[in-house]
This record gives C-alpha cells, structure tokens and sequence, in this order.
C-alpha cells in the first residue's frame, strides 16, 4: 500500500476566540503564539486546524463550533463563509464599530508609538448593506464547488461562473446568486449576461491558459440615478462584442453609460487599455453637498477609470471631517496630495485662497480641472507626477507656502521623501486621511518628531468589513 505524503495538520480543540485582527481574520492564542482564524467571532469557542504555520504566527480553519460567541448575528448574505468580500456579517454592526475603533487605537499605539489624544468614536455609515457604488465581477471557467467529490463523475458540471475571487486562488471565483454590496440591477445585470453567455456558448475565462471571451464585469451606480456597466472581453470578435453589448443595453434601458475593453493581458489592470465607448455618455455624475451649504451640491464627473470613494454618503462625512480638523479661516492656501480626481480639493476649495492638488496619475488630474469648471471653482491648479519629485523648492516659491496639507494617500501610504518633504515645508496643520491605519502609524511614527497628534477620527466607509477609514489632525510642535 502506498504511503501518502500528504502531512496530517495539527488541530487545537476548544480554543476561545479572543480578538478580531488583520484582513478580517479573528484570533486564538494557544502556547502564546496567535492563531489567525477566517469567519468566526470574538467569544466563540472552536476546534482549530491548523492550515500555515510560521515562527511568529498560525493560521487555521474552524472546523467545529462548541459554543456560539454573543456577538454573533445571523449573516445576511448566502454566500457568506465562501467569499472572502464581507468576512464580519457574522458580527453585529456594533461590534464590527467596536473593533474597527480598536484597530485604529493598536495601530497607533504599537506602530506610531506616539502619545495620542482620546479617539472619537467611530462615525457609522447609515447604509450597512448596499452601499457601494462599484463593483467588479469576474468571469471563470473554474468558479468553486461547495460540495466536491473528486471520486465522483462531474462530467456534467457546468464550471463556468461570474463572480469574485476565492480568498488566496486567483483562479477560482465563487459564483455569485446575489451580493448583498450594491443596489440593483447590479445583480440583475451580472445574471443577465451569464445567462446570454450560457445560450449563445461564450466562454468564460481560464486565468491559466489566458484564454476565454468574458473575462470582467464593472458596474458603477451614482445617486444621480447614472449608471455605468464596462464590459472586459479577452477577444476582438467585433459580431460577438456587439451582440453582448446589445442585449444588455435592449434589456436594462436604464443605462446611461456602456464601454467594452478588449484586454489580451495576462492582468487584470486596465489603466493601459482603450475604452470604447458603445453607448450613451462616457461618464456618469455623482453629486455631494458643499462645505458650506448642505443643501446645494458639487458635482463629479466620473469616467470609466476614475476614482471615487465608494460609499458616496459617508465620502462627505469624511471630507467634512477633514475640513473640520482644518478649521479653515478663509486666506489658507491649501495643498492637497493624492489628490485623484480632485474631490476633495473642489470640497475645500469654496472656504480657502487657494488649493494646489498633487496626483501621480495624468487622467486623473484631466478629471480633477474637469471637475473644477464643472462647479465653477476657479482657485484650484492640478499638477501630474511623483509627488516626492515635483513637490521641491521650486513648485513651492511657484504656487505658494502652504499653510495646510491634506494628504490621502493610497493604502500602502507615503512615500518616505513625501514626508521629508512634509518635514522641510512644515506647514502648521497636515489632515492624513487614511484607508490603512497601519500605514498611517507608521508614517505618523516618521512625523512626530516635528508634529503631534491632535484629533483622532475613524469613519467607516465599508459596513461587513474589517476596513476602516481614520481621519488624524497633526499639529506642529512649537
């Protein structure tokens, strides 16, 4: 009889859940080494497979419950334990608040190593499901089984599926019915087209090969009642394309905004690729109320690659935030880095001199002036580049000593000679707003030296998620 190699993983019977981590992961400690353990909550207690181990930590699965955790609610969607999207819906809402608020203050504390104010309470979002205004779908032809028996003839299973990614396989999607993220027709549309693909024989992508027509599914909704649907295809069958494009546009009349990319590349990344615009605008509108006047609005224009935060409710409750940490007086000049599209450099712009916004990205700065002459705002100057490069000495004797700086950059934080350069122009107030409070410590940690922690405010921006958005006020030191 062969000897199988295959290594029996070690398992820890009636381990108590302690704490909520990283990536959404709860913890367990046994021999004081942390366990990280996917769907499961604080006070539950679990038998533990261990599925990685390393020197300074574990993971491992539940495999079996022996007692349920107060904090645990009934998760809303079907999907739940399967996808990897929405790791807290087993948690109440007040809790997930709780633990998120608890995130930010850790960071802080074992990365910053700074002495902090007491933090305010987290601000929620009012929508705890549906608010997301993007959504990304993929196509596949190996979408995951729950229930597999590789002994068995599975012949006859159709493997194709649209949907998101299984945590930790790029290959492999969970085939989604329906996701509790966004506001219909989102989900109608995505069935939709799975649907038409199964009638007419499209193929679905294999991520391996790189082969397989439909490859990615954008759905952008806006509260203008705009929607935009961008549809990834791995062919340039111009008969197949249009066939596709027609069919949603005949049976969802209510899209505003179409495009399709041919994408042959072995990623997914489209910033490089051409969209091509096969109905309607090229855009949508989103709309947000002024810094000054809740009752009139700005307006956005977002295109098919443009960034915008994804909840639009709470996108204002975190820019006001911000200016409110700015406690604006009317002649600052303000500098706004990671500027994007220029959203919040047009929020500020009405109750300031002047706003000079920063952004790696060109088209997006194209969005951002876009969208100053949209709103009318005419004190706002854009600039495209490496910030660490383009923010000398030069730029500031041209645009002017800036007496505040925004600064929200992406989730992997500052570039170590932005914050020197933040530590040469020393401005008397700098708002970092922040989608990674680990990030945000550590650059925090770099700052202090110079500036210290005024006011603390974490927002959350993604209900069912581990995510949280914070909001830190940095003063400089007399």
């Amino acid at each position: 009889m062969r000897k199988s190699n295959r290594k029996i993983r070690q398992v820890f019977n009636n381990v108590e859940i302690i704490d909520a981590g990283s990536e959404g992961k709860a913890i367990a400690k046994v021999d004081n080494k942390v366990i990280f353990v996917p769907f499961v909550v604080p006070g539950d207690v679990v038998d533990i497979q261990i599925t990685k181990s390393k020197k300074s930590f574990k993971e491992g699965k539940a495999i079996k419950i022996h007692q349920y955790s107060k904090l645990r609610i009934e998760p809303k969607c079907v999907h739940f334990g399967i996808c990897g999207g929405c790791k807290w819906q087993n948690m109440s809402y007040d809790h997930q608040l709780f633990f998120k608020q608890k995130q930010v203050k850790d960071n802080l504390e074992r990365i910053a190593k700074v002495e902090i104010p007491e933090i305010m309470d987290i601000l929620p979002s009012n929508d705890q499901y549906y608010y997301r205004n993007k959504l990304e779908y993929t196509f596949s032809d190996r979408k995951w089984l729950v229930h597999f028996d590789k002994n068995e003839d599975n012949s006859g299973i159709n493997f194709n599926g649209v949907g998101f990614h299984i945590p930790r396989m790029f290959d492999k999607i969970v085939d989604i019915d329906h996701c509790c993220l966004q506001l219909e027709p989102s989900n109608k549309i995505r069935l939709s087209i799975k649907h038409y693909a199964f009638k007419n024989d499209l193929t679905f992508y294999n991520s391996r090969r790189w082969e397989g027509f439909l490859r990615n599914l954008l759905i952008r909704t806006s509260s203008t009642g705009d929607l935009m649907v961008i549809m990834v295809v791995n062919d340039k069958d111009k008969e197949k394309i249009e066939s596709l494009m027609n069919h949603i546009k005949t049976n969802f009349p209510e899209i505003t905004s179409m495009f399709y990319v041919v994408n042959h590349k072995k990623n997914d990344d489209l910033s490089d690729q051409e969209f091509v615009l096969f109905h309607g605008n090229p855009y949508i509108h989103e709309k947000m109320a002024t810094i000054n006047d809740p009752k009139k609005f700005l307006t956005f224009k977002i295109g098919p690659i443009s960034f915008y935060q994804t909840n639009s409710d709470q996108a204002y409750n975190l820019y006001k935030i911000a200016a409110d940490f700015a406690d604006f007086k009317g002649h600052e000049i303000v500098y706004d880095l990671y500027t994007g599209t220029g959203t919040i450099a047009n929020f500020v712009a009405p109750a300031v001199k002047k706003v000079i916004g920063l952004e790696y990205i060109p088209s997006a700065v194209e969005d951002a002036n876009e969208n100053s002459k949209i709103n009318k705002i005419e004190n706002t100057i854009f600039y495209a580049g490496a910030i660490e490069k383009i923010m000398d000495e030069d730029f500031i004797q041209k645009n002017g000593w800036p007496d505040i700086i925004i600064t929200d950059p992406p989730r992997a934080g500052m570039h170590t000679k932005v914050i020197d350069q933040l530590l040469k122009i020393l401005p008397e107030r700098i708002i970092y707003i922040s989608c990674n409070p680990a990030t945000q410590a550590r650059d925090i940690a770099l700052l202090d030296e110079l500036y210290f922690v005024k006011k603390i405010q974490p927002v959350d921006m993604f209900p069912q998620t581990h995510h949280v958005e914070n909001v830190i006020l940095l003063k400089k030191r007399v």
